[in-house]
């Protein structure tokens, strides 16, 4: 199953699941329609873009080698750039010619020996997190790596200054009342722990708690309110000896256990030592939209999946194979943390992914919800854009033409605007029937495409990303 295999070529998505074909620095992107003169700074993308290593296909989407790509966009014009990251563990198996480290849903190299003591490589391949002037790459079982904001070079792994003890993951969320941003990390031993660390736009970085889980687990997202950080820990459990005897790879070795229910972690930022924990019904999920306080009440925005069949979906994608999963909705949860109690309400019932709301509206009672969809069945990459009225219901989506797939979209706002439609959404889209990428600037309020900067070549479907506006931007 390890063996590479040709990937058709038909044009749809299956197109974009190519190993990167050229790196560069920033070159000048061919526009069409008209960039917006105040849209100012740089988006920068991150996803897998090594499929295979040595000719051995990857056990998973989520093990491939990262690369961070940017678009900058100033005076109505356009550069582009894209650099495979180059980790400590990407250059030792170069050297080595050949591969040597297990991933998450990967076995390591080698025979029963080698797979025990197989070491993961943090492939630096999830999101970016542009803080504080400097640049990072994240992958949440390892340091952030340091990239070059302005030629995407490697700079190599912070734990930034020894705060961060374990992993560090690629969610971090900004609280904008409290001038700071906060991620955690799990870290694995006879107990495993979950890390709490908070980045204060000033530059000071420290960890505010170290909280106990109930078993080793998987846990990708959380979300914040102005008062709180919010977790959901569903009921994923690592078969451990099977772990420990190199039985398969880590995201496999996760066991559904149904019957343990999600935990709900509320941690208050007051005194984040002393969490409420409480069990509901099983779900799982992978991203938070938003999440405000309202009275008493924590009100949090998620996409809900029925269970963890959507592993297997997105770990074949890039070998062309869709493998049936059961589809997510768009749910809001109220959460009464006193009484420990949470009931939950579908707001969308459409299979999507990687919600984004403005940035004024973070940890605030907010309208609209961005999402990547699919406008017809549950089956390859996300061919929609939807915009989504989370007090309404009502969804409006993006007409981007036949044949073209796009990323997370990434909402920014004009410069000095109060109303979260009063700007643009960015995303990096696939067309497949040209075989290259382009950068779709949409407007917010009319839901129009209003112009493309295109790059010469594909670029590999990306995760997460955000932007960064220059200064005076």
């Amino acid at each position: 199953t390890m063996q590479a295999t040709a990937i058709p070529p038909p044009a749809d998505w299956r197109r974009a699941f190519r190993d990167l074909e050229r790196e560069h620095g920033f070159e000048p992107l061919e526009v069409e329609g008209t960039l917006p003169a105040d849209l100012r700074g740089t988006l920068y993308r991150n996803g897998p873009a090594l499929f295979s290593s040595f000719g051995e296909r990857y056990g998973h989407w989520f093990d491939g080698d990262g690369a961070v790509s940017a678009v900058r966009l100033e005076g109505g014009t356009a550069s582009g750039a894209v650099r495979l990251v180059e980790s400590e563990g990407l250059l030792e198996e170069r050297r080595a010619g050949r591969r040597l480290f297990a991933g998450y849903g990967t076995v390591a190299a080698g025979g029963p020996l080698a797979r025990i003591r197989g070491r993961q490589k943090n492939a630096a391949n999830t999101s970016v997190l542009s803080w504080n002037g400097a640049l990072y790459a994240l992958w949440e079982g390892g340091k952030p790596t340091r990239i070059d904001p302005d030629d995407l070079a490697t700079l190599g792994t912070t734990d930034f200054g020894g705060v961060i003890p374990g992993a560090f993951s690629a969610h971090p969320h900004r609280v904008p009342v409290r001038r700071a941003s906060y991620n955690f990390g799990l870290r694995f031993g006879r107990q495993m722990l979950l890390d709490l660390i908070e980045l204060a736009d000033s530059g000071q970085v420290r960890r505010i708690a170290t909280l106990p889980l109930p078993a080793a687990t998987m846990i990708h997202d959380f979300i914040a309110t102005e008062g709180h950080l919010i977790f959901f820990v569903s009921p994923l459990e690592l078969q451990l000896l099977r772990q420990l005897l190199g039985l398969g790879a880590y995201g496999y070795n996760l066991a559904w256990r149904p019957e343990a229910g999600t935990e709900v972690l509320v941690v208050p930022l007051a005194d984040p030592t002393r969490p409420i924990r409480f069990a509901c019904e099983p779900f799982f999920q992978f991203h938070f939209s938003n999440a405000f306080e309202r009275g008493g009440t924590i009100v949090v925005d998620f996409v809900r999946y029925p269970d963890f069949s959507v592993n297997e979906w997105l770990g074949h994608l890039p070998a062309g194979e869709v493998r049936p999963a059961a589809p997510p909705s768009f749910c809001r949860a109220f959460l009464d943390p006193r009484a420990r109690r949470v009931e939950f309400e579908t707001v969308l019932d459409q299979s999507c992914e990687f919600p984004r709301v403005a940035p004024s509206v973070l940890t605030r009672d907010y309208r609209y919800a961005w999402l990547a969809a699919h406008a017809g069945e549950t089956g390859g990459l996300w061919d929609e854009l939807v915009r989504l009225d989370v007090r309404t219901g009502e969804r409006r989506s993006v007409d981007l033409g036949p044949g073209r797939y796009p990323s997370e979209p990434v909402v920014v706002q004009r410069p000095g605007a109060a109303a979260e439609e009063d700007g643009w959404v960015l995303s990096l889209v696939y067309d497949a029937a040209v075989d290259r990428s382009h950068l779709a600037v949409i407007d917010a309020a009319g839901l129009e495409v209003i112009a493309r900067a295109w790059f010469d070549h594909p670029l590999p479907p990306t995760f997460h990303g955000g932007f960064a506006p220059l200064r005076g931007g």
